[in-house]
């Protein structure tokens, strides 16, 4: 068992509830947006502790860099505003 997957895989559960507990407490769209771009994470830590890292490594890279894009778009709509 990938140790630092599954770490990772449970952080970014309590990410996702706590941002999407945030959108339902602040109909604010900045928490979802963070929710959803660690969902993504947890799909490709999910993903890699199943085994998948090898034969779905392009998906894996793509999942990520849809995430991260979704964070740094999230941290300068709010930083900037």
């Amino acid at each position: 068992m990938d140790t630092i997957s599954l770490v990772n895989l449970i952080l970014c559960i309590i990410i996702v509830v706590l941002g999407c507990v945030g959108f339902k407490r602040t109909k604010d769209k900045w928490p979802l947006y963070i929710a959803i771009s660690f969902g993504l994470f947890g799909i490709s830590h999910l993903l890699t502790l199943l085994g998948f890292k090898e034969t779905l490594t392009a998906f894996l890279i793509g999942i990520r860099t849809v995430a991260y894009l979704l964070v740094i778009y999230t941290v300068c709509r709010v930083a900037f505003r």
